[in-house]
């Protein structure tokens, strides 16, 4: 159970004053020998030591914020997510969550009394906690026999909207022994479990990553009533319904399904829908607010109740390179109003301003991710927080009153207040980590592919750069490919600068933020123009006198392995390469990867249109590939399969190059677990310096035990 914590009460605040000041003075030594040592360049291990400060809260009084920090433990090997609280005006942090447990999606009630959290204790289901401000210890709200994934406050408190995934089987199964079981005298020998059951398939999308194997399970909203804790299931069918929006008056529930026929698998007709909150035929009676071809996603009602907003794409055959808009439409069902068209970026979470005259968005724009604000009448945009700025997520409070969670190139995220287009950084979770650290400046270029578009990219020298003098230069292809490098602190880039190396973050055609036909440049063509202007970043490091044109290295992750693989079957200018999560066979993917949809609507189904995957697989050039390449991935990854990795290094090895394969056990494509990424980052370190700088270090990093890294302790002293 999470300690509770409150500004509001005046004991509250002493009992937290005195307790800062006992914490201070007893770490005050400990701060002294730190701010004396010298600032000393980014290792492995430092990074684990970041603390990211997102997804802010703020209260409906607008007095207060609540957000998460993540903090990581080496020597436990994991991560943690805990809820702080601080004042919007600045000034103490409060913890009011306990470590140990992570806690996540902080939520005020409308009165502002209660804060409700995300958490899965004492090793049971993710289920909805509740936080009295007043004081006490968090309480369990809801008890499902499945995991809650997300939660909304009815207008009146007295409600919870939550999307729950239809129950197993064994979810149902181990529900009923612990019925059984309560008050049941205990067995002297526990039960031998249960051998798993098969996987029963006979849906067209039957694979995706972390899921693993799809069922016909789905997921629905549910009404949970505060007071009695009774459930009541709004939707229902063999669809995903997600994103629940109240409207204002509690009577109603917007979201976003595809429920297109004769199966929502076979394309990406996500729709904007309502259904009544108070209904019990589990919403067999729906209006459909959208109608368009394209997706509709993330809902929200005009304060008056009239209007929908939702961000939707206008072409759907472009799916992901498809820019996606800010519209409008009657919350009973009518014609759209896109709002965005002539910014053409890619915009995402609107909110209704609270007097409906304009609507909050993300857009990315330009290498970063911006808040902006767009009117409803007029279509007329304003950046509220802009520049080189990551905005990974706000809310909007009382009085215009804005809370932004960003990231900067020089520091991770932390939370901001945001008002007239200045942002004041309220949490410092990371100052004393930085005050540690010699980190790189990054910079932004721009610089001319081939044909002559105009491409940008980021630059990070290392940390003690000399002018004149050349370095060792890595590439790093992103993932995607309709993705960016953004102005946020780059982990990976820092700890190349650290380790003497120009690091390269190129934004080729492909990427987002550049407008849809910048990024519908590489449609069905990967590994062309992309390919052309991953290359002119490192002519033009080359050309500026920083990059030593005889120490290249390339190497990215997902679409990013993807290019590293055909990269290096292009040119044999690199001197060491590493491909994570990669692929280069696409035909071997069919079937196998969670991409069936994509791969249909942009490459057509490999037996109708073989010329379309023959021209973008990779594999039939790999003779050509003479570059020492490390593949690495995860071995439950359904995102980008290390079949990928294992096609490439066979290949490579049956040709007697130089390689190497490393999988890492129960990772997904996101790799979660801290002693991995440390062993990855390692392997990075020793590959490069062997091939790339050539310096005598060897290939593979001796093994090691995981250090013992402080864990991150969330005091009061550390902000």
């Amino acid at each position: 159970m999470g300690p509770a914590g409150s500004l509001v009460e005046s004991n509250m605040m002493k009992y937290h004053s005195a307790a800062l000041l006992l914490a201070c003075l007893a770490a005050a030594p400990h701060a002294l020998a730190q701010s004396a040592a010298a600032p000393h360049a980014l290792g492995v291990d430092d990074l684990f030591d970041v603390r990211e400060a997102r997804d802010p809260q703020i209260s409906p009084d607008a007095r207060f914020i609540a957000y998460v920090v993540t903090s990581t433990s080496l020597r436990e090997d994991k991560s943690e997510k805990r809820i702080f609280m601080l004042p919007a005006a600045g000034g103490e942090v409060i913890p009011l969550t306990a470590e140990g447990v992570s806690s996540e999606h902080p939520r005020w009630s409308p009165d502002g009394k209660f804060l409700a959290f995300l958490s899965e204790r004492n090793e049971g289901k993710t289920q909805v906690h509740l936080l009295n401000m007043l004081g006490g210890e968090a309480q369990k709200l809801t008890a499902t026999v499945q995991d809650v994934s997300d939660f909304r406050w009815s207008p009146d408190g007295k409600r919870l909207v939550l999307v729950l995934r239809d129950a197993s089987v064994e979810e149902l199964e181990a529900a009923a022994t612990r019925a059984q079981e309560d008050g049941a005298p205990k067995e002297a020998a526990p039960k031998k479990p249960k051998a798993q059951r098969p996987w029963v398939i006979d849906r067209l999308q039957f694979k995706e990553d972390t899921a693993g194997y799809l069922d016909r399970r789905r997921n629905h909203l549910y009404v949970f009533d505060v007071a009695t804790k009774s459930l009541v299931q709004v939707t229902s069918g063999d669809f995903d319904d997600a994103e629940p929006a109240w409207s204002p008056d509690g009577k109603l529930l917007a979201f976003a399904s595809n429920r297109s026929k004769p199966d929502p698998d076979a394309s990406y007709n996500w729709n904007i829908w309502v259904v009544s909150a108070g209904n019990t035929d589990k919403g067999s009676t729906l209006t459909r607010v959208t109608t368009g071809p394209g997706e509709a996603r993330s809902p929200d009602w005009s304060p008056d109740g009239k209007w929908i907003a939702y961000t939707v794409n206008l072409d759907p055959k472009l799916f992901q390179y498809s820019t996606k808009h800010v519209a409008v439409s009657p919350s009973a069902g009518g014609p759209a109003r896109v709002l965005t068209q002539k910014l053409d970026r890619m915009t995402s979470s609107p909110r209704f301003a609270r007097d409906g005259q304009s609507i909050y968005f993300q857009a990315d724009d330009d290498g970063a991710i911006i808040l902006a604000r767009v009117g409803v009448a007029d279509g007329q945009v304003t950046t509220l927080a802009g520049g080189r700025v990551m905005v990974d997520g706000y809310s909007l409070g009382a009085g215009g009153s804005v809370a932004a969670s960003l990231s900067t190139m020089d520091r991770p995220f932390e939370v901001f207040n945001v008002s007239g287009g200045k942002l004041t950084r309220l949490s410092h979770e990371n100052d004393a980590w930085i005050s540690k650290l010699r980190l790189a400046a990054g910079e932004y270029v721009s610089f001319k592919s081939n044909d002559g578009t105009t491409v940008h990219g980021y630059v990070y020298k290392p940390v003690d750069y000399l002018a004149g003098k050349k370095y060792p230069a890595i590439l790093r292809p992103h993932g995607g490919p309709v993705w960016a490098y953004y102005a946020e602190f780059q982990d990976l880039a820092q700890l190349l600068a650290a380790n003497g190396y120009v690091v390269l973050l190129p934004n080729p055609r492909g990427s987002s933020g550049y407008g849809q036909d910048f990024c519908k440049a590489i449609w069905a063509d990967w590994g062309n123009k992309d390919y052309q202007d991953d290359m002119a970043m490192v002519n033009y490091a080359v050309a500026q006198g920083y990059a030593d044109e005889d120490k290249l290295g390339v190497g990215g992750w997902s679409y990013g392995g993807i290019s590293t693989d055909f990269i290096i079957a292009q040119t044999t200018r690199f001197k060491g390469a590493i491909a994570g999560a990669g692929e280069a066979d696409y035909k071997s993917m069919w079937g196998h990867d969670m991409y069936q949809r994509d791969y249909t609507t942009e490459l057509g189904l490999p037996w109708e249109h073989p010329e379309n995957w023959d021209r973008v697989n990779y594999l039939k050039k790999v003779k050509d590939i003479t570059t020492p390449t490390l593949f690495v991935g995860g071995n439950i990854d359904w995102n980008v399969p290390i079949l990928g990795g294992e096609q490439m290094y066979q290949s490579l090895k049956a040709l007697g190059r130089e390689t190497l394969l490393v999988v890492y056990p129960d990772e997904h494509h996101e790799f979660r677990t801290p002693s991995h990424i440390q062993d990855l980052n390692r392997r990075f370190l020793a590959w490069y310096a062997h091939y790339v700088k050539a310096d005598g270090t060897p290939a593979r990093p001796a093994e090691e035990p995981v250090t013992e890294s402080r864990p991150a302790k969330a005091t009061a002293p550390a902000h």
